[in-house]
């Protein structure tokens, strides 16, 4: 086999005519993350680098974390544009030998299912024939690279929404969602990474916390998986999006019968590998926000702590809306 190599470039042509590369480089990992990505005088451009190289690599069959990657872009595209995310995504490909193509790559596409492996489509209509373009007339979805189908089918995704109290009309659910890929076998050395792009390193941690816990619970839930979580919000504050983290993580692993309508759950835990639910702060305003946005065939979870304030006729409010409450102590019994 071949080696790796230790740098690669994919171009992306511009709306404005002119040209960006995109340079992956490979060096010892060190105990660093195993992706950076680098813009000049543009942190945002470099967040969102770093999700779609995260998200993408989702449905890899195998992939090897044990070099670092670092990623930077040698100009900034204009603020609406998009087209140099299927570069980011080949240049990190090809220096981890995952794509290896003949000759140079210019690359335009963009994708908002890049965890799924499809490419949305392009928007350079005056690109270059010799081109790789994204979208269904041209590269449908990353397998066809290198002639492997669809991976969007080994992928499953489930979503649960939690409440955001900060008063006021920014009261609001949100969601989390959580797609899961097979490992290719089971104790693999990229020990079940599980990607958190947007979210602070504080954030990022407490979720892999969550759900390292939940799957332990689980027995035989752990070292089978590769997961990316997203949240509809990347801004919030507290802990009480763990319950929805965890049972939207159980729902796409197959793991919990499916609601009629949405699961909407607050709670935390300092126990999830007891699969142990702990109360939150905000019962009342908390509560009412579910009340007013559940609709009927939705499943509100609450911690069984609660069960002895919630208001007198909170229950009977959520069955007139054909909605259903549970107040749980543990995960797996709801």
């Amino acid at each position: 086999m071949n080696a790796l190599p230790a740098s690669a470039e994919c171009r992306s042509l511009l709306a404005d005519g002119s040209y960006l590369t995109v340079t992956a480089t490979r060096r010892a990992r060190a105990n660093r993350a195993d992706v950076k990505c680098s813009a000049a005088g543009a942190p945002a451009l470099a967040e969102r680098m770093l999700a779609v190289v995260r998200l993408a690599r989702l449905t890899e069959a195998r992939c090897d974390s044990r070099d670092q990657v670092v990623v930077s872009i040698d100009r900034s595209p204009g603020p609406a544009e998009r087209d140099w995310e299927l570069a980011v995504v080949l240049a990190d490909r090809m220096v981890r030998g995952v794509y290896r193509p003949a000759g140079a790559v210019l690359a335009n596409g963009w994708s908002d299912a890049w965890q799924l492996g499809r490419v949305g489509g392009h928007d350079t209509p005056a690109a270059p024939a010799h081109a790789l373009l994204g979208g269904p007339a041209g590269l449908a979805h990353l397998g066809m690279l290198t002639g492997q189908p669809d991976a969007a089918a080994a992928v499953s995704s489930a979503r649960a929404w939690f409440p955001l109290h900060s008063g006021g009309i920014n009261d609001s659910l949100c969601w989390v969602e959580v797609s899961v890929y097979p490992l290719a076998r089971d104790g693999a050395e990229e020990d079940e990474p599980i990607a958190v792009p947007g979210l602070d390193l504080t954030q990022q941690l407490a979720v892999r916390q969550a759900l390292t816990g939940a799957r332990h619970f689980d027995a035989r839930g752990l070292g089978r998986w590769r997961s990316v979580v997203r949240f509809g919000q990347p801004r919030f504050q507290g802990n009480s999006f763990e319950l929805a983290l965890v049972m939207a993580d159980r729902l796409a692993r197959g793991r919990e019968f499916l609601p009629r309508g949405r699961i909407i759950a607050t709670g935390c835990s300092t126990a999830w590998h007891a699969g142990r639910v702990d109360a939150v702060d905000g019962c009342q305003p908390k509560c009412a926000v579910m009340l007013a946005q559940a609709v009927a065939g939705d499943r509100l979870l609450l911690p069984a702590a609660w069960e002895s304030v919630l208001a007198p006729d909170f229950l009977q409010r959520v069955a007139d809306q054909g909605a259903s409450v549970a107040c749980i102590e543990r995960i797996g019994i709801i």
